[in-house]
Parts: structure tokens; C-alpha cells; sequence
């Protein structure tokens, strides 16, 4: 019997023979950390910092953090870095929290768009806010490597963008995963 490796590798076979073993790393699955209840379809917010807030509001009344103005603060000192607004139609607000216990995932819809200063120069219409604990990069690395493939997916943005509800806008990702 062979023994395998974590990635690309070789084990050693029964009878001496080698044995190439690639074993595909388990994606992380955003429909394990978004529920219904951090999805907002209809953002009301039209400029980032009023997202921010709005955003924020969604972690608070899911009981994940209890600090607004420290996360509000963390948003914006991320943002002050370099704009999180980094693909068409896109941004990623994201910071380090002490209270944050693992990784903390809402998403945002607007139907008119936010003015954003997107490295794009367009309106934002989905907005996905990371919050993840001081110390552990791991997770927040791993939702931003998914984040990326499924919204590089032709036509998952519009989809996404156009989704009534939050039980839609779970469908439509976990139709990718």
C-alpha cells in the first residue's frame, strides 16, 4: 500500500515501486459561514463608509461582534492602505479583530451601486466584508483564494447582483462549490 502526501509527491509502492499521489486540497466553503441572516439584498448605503456601517450591522445582530466602532475602525484602516474595491463590480472590506472568533464572512447587494473608488474607477454592486482574528491569516487566505474563483466565474457577479434573496444568493454559490 502506498503512502500518500498531502500534495504532488511521491510514496513509496508495495514491491519497491514509486507512486506519484496528488491528493486536491479541500476548498473552503462559503456557504459554511454565510447564513441567510448575513446576506443583505438591498443595501441602502450609497458611499463606502455607509456600507461599512451597514456591513458592520449584520455581524452585530448575528451576535459575532459586539464592537461596531472598533470593527467600523478596522474597515477603514484597511481601506485607508489601498481600496478593497478590486474587481469589477467587487470590494472586499476586510481587518483583524481581537473579538473575532475564526473567520467572519457578510455579504452585501446593492441594486443602484456604491461609489467606492474602486482600483476600476466602477460602482460596486456586491460587497463581501472579512473579518478574521488577530494571528490566524490561514482562513482569511483560503475565503480570499474562493472568493476570487467564484467570482471569476463568467456571469456569477450579474447573477449574484440580481438575486432577490439571501436564500438565492446561497444557492447560486453553493451551485460553484
Amino acid at each position: 500500500m502506498a503512502r500518500t502526501l498531502n500534495s504532488v509527491g511521491e510514496g513509496l509502492g508495495t514491491g519497491g515501486l514509486r507512486l506519484a499521489v496528488w491528493r486536491t486540497p479541500q476548498l473552503m466553503k462559503l456557504t459554511e459561514l454565510l447564513t441567510p441572516s448575513l446576506i443583505k439584498v438591498g443595501i441602502e448605503g450609497t458611499e463606502k463608509e455607509e456600507v461599512f456601517w451597514e456591513m458592520v450591522q449584520l455581524f452585530v445582530d448575528n451576535a459575532l461582534i459586539s464592537n461596531r466602532e472598533a470593527a467600523v475602525q478596522a474597515l477603514l484602516d484597511r481601506e485607508a492602505k489601498m481600496t478593497t474595491g478590486i474587481s469589477r463590480w467587487l470590494a472586499l472590506p476586510h481587518g483583524k479583530l481581537d473579538e473575532a472568533k475564526g473567520l467572519l464572512i457578510a455579504m452585501g447587494i446593492s441594486r443602484r451601486g456604491i461609489e467606492y473608488q474602486s482600483l476600476d474607477g466602477q460602482p460596486v454592486y456586491v460587497v463581501l466584508s472579512i473579518f478574521a482574528e488577530a494571528g490566524n491569516p490561514g482562513p482569511y487566505i483560503e475565503a480570499l483564494a474562493e472568493v476570487s474563483r467564484l467570482f471569476s466565474i463568467a456571469g456569477f457577479i450579474e447573477k449574484v447582483r440580481d438575486a432577490g434573496s439571501p436564500e438565492e444568493v446561497l444557492a447560486l454559490i453553493e451551485a460553484q462549490e
